[in-house]
């Protein structure tokens, strides 16, 4: 199934294996554009412009549920399998329980607009372990960016800001981490992507060469790739 967000408030579902591009489900409600949108095992979460976040069935369409809380347009979501984490242009990123509904927890402390959202979890294998910094006992890290040109790494455990991010000249447009989740990657309208470190919160390195802002990039085990507008 490939599922699509529109301005035109809906979300559409189609099926990927036929001949013929058939629309197998639309999904109303929202009163709003929709700003993001994420599968989710049998389901399908959408953020709008009209400060929710909807649940849908994929099978039968029906909204399952509305997350409400945040005071201004939806910018992003993620989902793992037990919370939903979403920012928006509220200041703010909020975590969600996937299943009631409830707001979790509430990241405040940007001054402008939040847009980009990674998640790093904790696991018990250290060596692989993305989010082994242990500030005062925190372990799960969600990192953010935002217009008012710095990311922040907070604790999932408590709300806390654990670190800031300064040096970029303009909007935080979208991030990544390397394999182990030790290294942040930031791309900003600056015309820069810049590396930093997690635990320690000081930049590494920056790559210029772009004319314009950056709005997406990868990391693979090699490169780095981004792409500018």
């Amino acid at each position: 199934v490939l599922a699509t967000g529109s301005e035109d408030k809906t979300a559409r579902l189609w099926s990927t294996k036929t001949s013929i591009c058939e629309c197998i489900g639309i999904l109303k409600g929202h009163e709003d554009y929709i700003n993001c949108i994420v599968v989710e095992d049998v389901f399908v979460l959408t953020g709008s412009a009209d400060k929710t976040i909807r649940k849908w069935d994929i099978s039968t369409c029906d909204c399952m549920f509305i997350y409400k809380g945040h005071n201004s347009l939806i910018n992003r979501i993620i989902c793992t399998e037990d919370f939903i984490f979403s920012s928006s242009y509220d200041r703010t990123s909020r975590c969600w329980d996937f299943d009631t509904g409830e707001c979790i927890r509430v990241f405040a402390g940007h001054k402008r607009g939040v847009y980009p959202l990674i998640f790093l979890p904790s696991d018990d294998d250290e060596e692989f372990n993305p989010s082994s910094f242990d500030w005062e006992g925190c372990k799960d890290i969600l990192i953010t960016g935002s217009s008012d040109f710095t990311a922040k790494a907070w604790s999932f455990e408590t709300g806390k800001c654990l670190q800031t991010f300064k040096g970029h000249n303009g909007p935080i447009t979208c991030m990544a981490t390397d394999s182990l989740g030790k290294i942040l990657f930031t791309g900003s309208t600056d015309h820069s992507v810049r590396s930093w470190s997690i635990a320690k919160g000081e930049m590494l390195k920056v790559f210029e060469g772009h004319q314009a802002s950056i709005i997406c990039m990868t990391v693979s085990t090699f490169h780095l790739i981004g792409c500018y507008h």
